[in-house]
């Protein structure tokens, strides 16, 4: 698929050239800085050195106050404390965080994980009849609630208060809770509206310590799981998530809970734990627990406190994830051939697919690896509870949740974000839902957005990448959404050697760009088609990210290839 190079916009030299020589790196470091919002040394510091003391009151959330005095009431009067949490990665992580700090200091609380398939997203009726049943006082839902209206209506008409923890989008009236905790509410004033929902969770968890006089030290260990939620759900690596996943991955990588270690021993990682180890290999297998059975066995996994015991629930969950892998390479090929065997694909803006006997806990990875092969907002539906249930992912700068709420006359509910959306119609309304999308989303989506990009920082030379280059460009991160891992270009470099094709798909090789300058090894996944034209020793440029390459010493450095394109 051919990709768009869109070069970011340079930074302004002045600026460039005081901060370079303020912090002493060159300015090819400075302007990535820049491009970042770090102008200053002041904010370099700040940049390069992350601090909890920087984190946001937590009081200045709306409701906060609220939401601390009601948690109080029910601890000193000895309420039943239901913890109610999503069954995908962040809500996990949530009640993980949650129910397992809160343990320390209330034992008698319960949490409580809708089942995917029989209850759907969110606060199900059938959760909030269990809870009426065993006479809970309060429910605090984490990463869902904030458009269960009538759900949290019915629990207030029980007597039960809600404390809603959430970081989606609002409908258009709050849900009657005792407390809505939610950044993006429009009468909060918050300064940070980008939190995870486990980020959520932990800001009442730091606001209830700081009330309580508790040492915050006893909250920050916890800080691994909210790093898990940070990656795995996607939100925006800056502010905020930046300081927390910062402080959370050192947790991971020094002293993670006995769950996330026998993941991380079951992924097989064996050097430091970054973002990507965890969106690829941590983040799938607990997902794995609520997409193809219940996802309480992840929660289980991650409030053990025993290595041994730990590591044989994440057995029983790698094997989840291994069936899961299966659904979504079979589902993924039915999808693919019934969008090519369509006689109207080719010009459609928009993917729309429904099958009845889909597997409903795989279908939002389906829609990912369909806009692999054909870029455009994509919807995958299945049939559950005898409705059609689905999936939507976006492409970049497209705003899919808006684009399904034109047609919410024809859905029984939806939710989401910009990026990514669930819903659900009744099964008759599919052909008329799938007209009406592609209508919505032609009228919209500009041409650029159908062709997918690689976003390039700088253009550099290739005696510029050396082990001290990389190094400052690791203090970068974490990366992630808004703050991604530079990605730069290279003109006019060539193979020395043959290059390598491994595995029929990937392609290896040695690159320079001039007479006796630097060698640099190169890998290209799913580049072998290109094999040909860089072995007959044409040259060619190069989009790429630097990797540190272990196997080969601590030092090594390899040039992980985005895209390339020939003159």
């Amino acid at each position: 698929m051919t990709k768009r190079w869109v070069i970011k916009e340079s930074a302004e030299q002045a600026v460039v050239k005081h901060l370079s020589e303020a912090i002493n790196i060159n300015t090819t470091l400075a302007g990535l800085l820049v491009q970042r919002g770090v102008q200053t040394f002041e904010e370099a510091k700040k940049f390069f050195r992350p601090s909890l003391d920087d984190l946001h009151d937590p009081f200045l959330m709306k409701d906060m106050d609220r939401a601390v005095e009601r948690l109080e009431t029910a601890l000193d009067q000895g309420q039943k404390v239901l913890v109610y949490g999503d069954y995908d990665v962040d809500g996990t992580t949530s009640v993980a965080l949650f129910y397992g700090f809160m343990q320390d200091h209330y034992p008698g609380i319960k949490f409580y994980i809708p089942d995917r398939y029989k209850e759907g997203y969110g606060i199900s009726e059938a959760g909030i009849d269990w809870a009426i049943e065993e006479k809970f006082d309060l429910i605090i839902s984490l990463d869902c609630g904030i458009k269960a209206v009538n759900m949290i209506g019915k629990a207030a008409a029980a007597g039960i208060d809600f404390i809603v923890c959430d970081h989606h989008l609002p409908g258009a009236q709050l849900p009657p809770a005792f407390a809505v905790l939610d950044p993006k509410r429009p009468d909060c004033s918050y300064p940070f509206k980008e939190l995870s929902g486990c980020g959520i969770g932990f800001k009442l968890l730091q606001a209830f310590c700081i009330k309580n006089n508790i040492d915050l030290d006893d909250l920050y260990p916890y800080l691994d799981l909210v790093a898990v939620s940070i990656a795995a759900d996607i939100v925006p690596l800056v502010g905020e998530n930046r300081i927390l996943a910062h402080f959370g991955l050192q947790q991971l990588n020094s002293n993670p809970r006995p769950g996330l270690q026998a993941l991380i021993n079951l992924a097989g990682f064996k050097s430091q734990i970054d973002i990507n180890s965890i969106v690829f290999g941590i983040g799938p297998r607990i997902n794995a627990s609520g997409r193809i059975a219940h996802a309480k066995t992840a929660v289980k996994l991650l409030l053990s406190k025993d290595l041994e015991e730990a590591e044989s629930i994440a057995t029983i969950i790698n094997d989840k994830n291994t069936e899961r892998r299966s659904f979504d390479t079979n589902i993924t090929r039915e999808a693919l051939e019934m969008i090519e065997q369509n006689p109207l694909s080719s010009n459609a803006k928009s993917t729309v697919l429904f099958k009845n006997d889909w597997h409903k806990g795989v279908i939002g990875i389906v829609a990912s690896r369909c806009i692999d092969s054909y870029y455009r907002p994509t919807i995958i539906l299945t049939e559950s509870n005898n409705k059609a249930t689905g999936s939507a992912r976006s492409v970049v700068g497209f705003d899919i949740y808006e684009a399904i709420s034109e047609c919410s006359d024809l859905l029984l509910q939806y939710g989401g974000h910009m990026y990514a959306a669930g819903l659900t119609m009744e099964v008759d309304k599919v052909e008329a839902f799938q007209q009406r999308f592609e209508e919505v989303v032609s009228s919209r989506i500009r041409p650029e957005q159908l062709v997918p990009q690689i976003e390039i920082d700088q253009t550099i030379t290739l005696d510029q990448v050396t082990p001290r280059f990389n190094k400052i460009l690791k203090q970068m991160g974490p990366f992630g959404p808004l703050n991604m891992q530079p990605v730069f270009i290279t003109e006019n470099v060539k193979a020395t050697g043959r290059p390598r094709v491994l595995k029929n798909k990937h392609l290896k090789l040695n690159l320079a760009q001039e007479e006796g300058g630097p060698v640099l090894d190169a890998i290209g996944f799913d580049m072998a088609d290109y094999f040909a034209m860089i072995d007959s020793g044409m040259r060619f440029h190069i989009a790429y990210t630097i990797e540190e390459n272990s196997y080969w010493g601590p030092d090594a450095l390899q040039l992980c290839l985005k895209d390339i394109k020939f003159d």
